[in-house]
């Protein structure tokens, strides 16, 4: 495998997500050239043990993960990091921390981050923050949680740590699998696909870690509605400066890096994006750039209802220009639950927000009722992402596609 010099891959003034995070205090991590990394993207695991890939070889003698457990193709496990063990050379982030968002200065209005609710704890994770880390493992409401973010796929989600009677502490494995992050936990050394939550190698290969419904949404919206919440800081203890993208003019490439090697659907651009909806076993994706014409989708899958909220277009892009706050707006997509009190709700666009044609009550991008018959009511989130097309079509071959 080539190795590249730090900081710079492709010659794209790409930051990879390995060289900043290695650079907290000391010298950057050579990052691997994806052009050099081959691989299969069949997933057809075999009843038999398979035999641990060369380019694997060095991991599986270093780590404790059980490789003979598996659920997909090892070979379609490709290297992002070359050392024979890349564990954490991005580094997590197990401490994090918060400040009270009414004092909170150092992120722009317009800057895109994870909001995460928890019994009435508020909290917002920066993607200026989480390019840069991959993972934060916290407790929130008193539930231990994993805040993942991919940045090669634009897929931010949350996790519950716990699985069966432990509390996992993931991280990031140096792994990409149809370049999404591959993450593993420090009790059985499992591996897990970020998107799913899947289990894929290891003791718990099959099983599934718990998602907890988030959202990425803008500060200023996070701020107005959650005043008295938090919001992580500049200060995380690893010397490194926020605010700044490291993947710039990645979104605006006409396909992924070469960390992925499959096709591509062409009914989207491949790095367009998508909310991503799971409910129970079915998905189903809602493209932003059909959102941005009619604003509002009220919908359902798999029987149960759904509406999907467009709005807040200045929404910075996290992963184009070198300041997130400087970046092209690219809006916000969420999925939210219209049931209130048994009666389903339909949403029509009004003004910067919502009303339901219900009880007339005007609503913001966040699925608070902000007057009206029903003020103060909150919609519940539904599982959703807001992957890049190409990672959507990658993982969810077979799922449905809104359109108008």
């Amino acid at each position: 495998m080539g190795v590249k010099r730090p900081i710079l891959l492709l010659g794209l003034g790409l930051v990879v997500a390995a060289c900043t995070a290695a650079t907290t205090e000391t010298e950057a991590t050579d990052a691997a050239d994806p052009d050099s990394i081959e691989s299969s993207t069949t997933s057809s695991p075999d009843s038999e043990p398979q035999a641990v890939p060369d380019h694997l070889q060095s991991m599986a003698d270093a780590w404790e993960t059980d490789f003979s457990k598996a659920t997909i193709d090892l070979d379609e496990l490709l290297v992002g990091i070359p050392a024979a063990d890349p564990r954490d050379l991005i580094r997590p982030i197990d401490e994090p921390a918060f400040a009270a968002a009414a004092s909170t200065e150092w992120i722009g209005d317009n800057e895109p981050g994870v909001m995460l609710d928890i019994e009435g704890d508020a909290r917002f994770y920066p993607l200026s923050v989480l390019t840069r880390h991959e993972i934060v493992n916290d407790s929130v409401g008193e539930t231990p949680v994993a805040v993942t973010y991919c940045p090669l796929c634009n897929t931010a989600v949350v996790f519950d740590r716990r699985l069966v009677g432990e509390t996992l502490r993931l991280g990031v494995s140096g792994l990409l699998r149809k370049s999404d992050l591959v993450m593993w936990d420090n009790v059985t050394q499992t591996l897990w696909q970020q998107i799913t939550g899947e289990g894929l190698v290891g003791e718990n290969a099959g099983e599934q870690l718990t998602v907890i419904p988030a959202a990425i949404v803008r500060w200023a919206d996070f701020l107005a509605e959650h005043p008295d919440g938090l919001a992580m800081t500049d200060n995380q203890g690893f010397g490194s400066g926020y605010g700044r993208n490291p993947y710039e003019f990645y979104s605006s490439r006409d396909r992924p890096l070469n960390f992925f090697t499959g096709d591509i659907d062409d009914r989207f651009p491949a790095l367009d994006r998508v909310v991503g909806v799971t409910v129970g076993d079915t998905d189903k994706a809602y493209p932003f750039s059909l959102l941005f014409d009619v604003g509002v989708v009220n919908d359902e899958v798999d029987g149960t209802p759904v509406v999907v909220f467009w709005g807040a277009e200045d929404t910075a892009d996290a992963l184009d220009s070198s300041r997130i706050a400087e970046a092209r707006g690219i809006g916000t997509g969420i999925a939210l639950d219209p049931v209130v009190d048994g009666t389903r709700l339909i949403f029509e666009p009004a003004g910067d927000g919502f009303t339901d044609l219900e009880t007339g009550s005007q609503w913001s991008i966040l699925g608070t009722a902000v007057s009206g018959e029903l003020a103060g009511t909150e919609l519940e989130l539904i599982p959703h992402r807001n992957e890049f097309w190409f990672a959507w079509q990658a993982f969810f071959p077979e799922a449905e596609v809104w359109t108008p």
